[in-house]
């Protein structure tokens, strides 16, 4: 079963514009660790997060034995609340298996590291234009809608990424 664990930076990206539903896209147990959860006091994100952990069947549990053994792997970065997600890469990679965990992030340390541990990695506009592709209720034309508020909101794409989720949501 595929755990996708998901980091600060993409719970604020989704949160800020009311998506944190579109995780509910990904075949497996979605998993926002609860020093994950801490780090995002800011509102909107606070509330919207606050409801869909109520209302979602998302797990909170942090893999505590593998906690230090994800800052051993980070070394002298400080990665925050984040490292609880290496952790639960750590603790569920299956090196044959790369399905076996995955992790939504902007955040590069993040991203590098759990790919280099084995995970799959994804950004929040990976998470839109996924739900774009496997949600029949999602036309591609909201898909667009959301990667631009998204955009607008902090997490700015290059013009070369944006056109590249536009035309993933697209095809």
């Amino acid at each position: 079963m595929t755990r996708i664990y998901v980091g600060p930076t993409a719970l604020y990206s989704l949160g800020q514009v009311g998506e944190l539903a579109l995780l509910e896209s990904f075949d497996g147990d979605v998993v926002v660790p609860d020093p994950v959860i801490e780090a995002v006091p800011v509102e909107p994100t606070a509330t919207n997060l606050s409801e869909f952990l109520a209302g979602g069947d998302v797990e909170t549990a942090v893999d505590e034995g593998q906690i230090e053994r994800a800052r051993t792997v980070l070394g002298e970065k400080d990665i925050g609340a984040a490292v609880t997600v290496l952790a639960g890469v750590l603790a569920h990679r299956d090196q044959s298996d790369r399905s076996a965990v995955a992790v939504v992030s902007e955040d590069r340390t993040v991203r590098r590291t759990a790919q280099g541990l084995g995970a799959e990695v994804t950004s929040s506009f990976g998470v839109v234009v996924r739900a774009a592709i496997e949600d029949k209720y999602l036309s591609s034309r909201q898909a667009k809608r959301i990667v631009r508020r998204i955009d607008q909101h902090g997490m700015h794409l290059t013009g070369e990424l944006r056109e590249r989720a536009v035309g993933e949501i697209a095809e």
